[in-house]
């Protein structure tokens, strides 16, 4: 542990003189790249300097203990030792988590899709259901959430709804959101009291900067029509809203949320590069043998990942058979408790296959 931690200690001073250099402040990426990788590194560097402060004084108390010359010494001693061998085991744990290698798409924002699934008017209800769960769950982790594009059910919620949410490491939290989500309840549209069963899927993609896609203007589309949604004549009668076509590839990306062309505009070329990103990343992952071993945050939009079982009160996780009879609170945006069960069982499943590498 003391090895590693040298040379994490190392390599943190490294950064820190490189992140001052002007070539470096020049060059974005880079420059962006790392920034992140002097922050995860100062959160090891934290760790560890707590671990050599709590080693160092077991070794001073047991010098103590040795000269044996001062009762009360000697008791404090045995204490200072007690926490101390309390504390580096935990120590020890957090200090291997932190050192896992990260997925440098994790500090990045997001831009979330949901789309009703079968189940009719339902699926489209229980879609605007998750969309509100998640505006809370962002709205208590103090992230921002913006409304990209909508497509509205006819009896409520929407069949589709996409927006981008930025703050702190939104993309490494909300990925484990991607999948379907099924819902059993008896729906406001029946009549005879049957539960039935609806989804919804969700789809997560990191928040590409400039730098991370280039995209050729003369290899894009642009489209312009009148906003479908509400806002009053203006909104209905100018045509604000912007669609993208990437030729190449067949993306499209719209937006329609903003009264200026220009800000919508600008927010459809954010959600094409996300879309163009996500589908390199999708390649690469493909080929990365450790995430297609995850059954945890694998991205793979045909799994059923959750069920909202109104009648028990229950949600369940099938990823790692979690049942929680919580369901109100849940649905209310209160979901950290099944985040960190999923980020749990990942952790433990990218330690085992480092195996004695940490």
């Amino acid at each position: 542990m003391l090895d590693k931690l040298r040379i994490v200690k190392q390599r943190y001073d490294e950064v820190s003189d490189l992140i001052i250099q002007p070539e470096i402040i020049m060059d974005q990426k880079r420059y962006a790249q790392l920034m992140k990788e002097y922050k995860d590194l100062g959160d090891v560097v934290k760790k560890g300097d707590e671990y050599l402060t709590l080693t160092n004084n077991i070794e001073e108390a047991k010098e103590i203990l040795a000269d044996g010359s001062d009762a009360e010494m000697n008791e404090m001693a045995k204490m200072e030792i007690d926490e101390a061998n309390t504390r580096i085991p935990e120590l020890e744990d957090e200090i291997k988590v932190l050192l896992i290698p990260k997925d440098p798409e994790d500090s990045k924002n997001a831009v979330v899709e949901l789309r009703a699934g079968a189940g009719g008017d339902e699926a489209s209800i229980f879609a605007g259901d998750l969309f509100r769960m998640y505006t809370k769950y962002c709205e208590s982790k103090g992230w921002k959430v913006s409304t990209v594009d909508y497509s509205e059910g006819t009896n409520g919620g929407f069949k589709e709804i996409q927006f981008e949410v930025t703050g702190n490491d939104v993309y490494g939290i909300l990925k484990f959101e991607a999948g379907v989500h099924r819902v059993q309840r008896v729906p406001q549209t029946e009549t005879q009291g049957r539960v039935h069963t609806s989804a919804a899927t969700c789809m997560v993609f990191p928040e590409a900067e400039e730098f991370d896609v280039e995209i050729n203007p003369k290899e894009v589309r642009i489209d312009f029509f009148c906003s479908s949604g509400p806002g009053g004549q203006s909104v209905n009668t100018t045509y604000s809203a912007v669609r993208l076509t990437h030729l190449p590839t067949g993306l499209v990306a719209q937006c329609q949320d903003q009264k200026s062309q220009h800000k919508n505009k600008e927010k459809a070329f954010k959600v094409l590069r996300s879309r163009l990103y996500d589908m390199e990343l999708a390649k690469k992952n493909a080929e990365d043998a450790l995430k297609r071993g995850s059954m945890v945050s694998s991205g793979d939009r045909s799994a059923k990942i959750r069920t909202y079982n109104y009648a028990q009160g229950r949600v369940t996780d099938h990823r790692i058979g979690l049942s929680l009879y919580d369901l109100p609170n849940i649905v209310n945006g209160d979901i950290q408790k099944i985040i960190d069960e999923l980020m749990l069982a990942e952790n433990t499943q990218k330690l085992k296959g480092l195996g004695d590498g940490i």
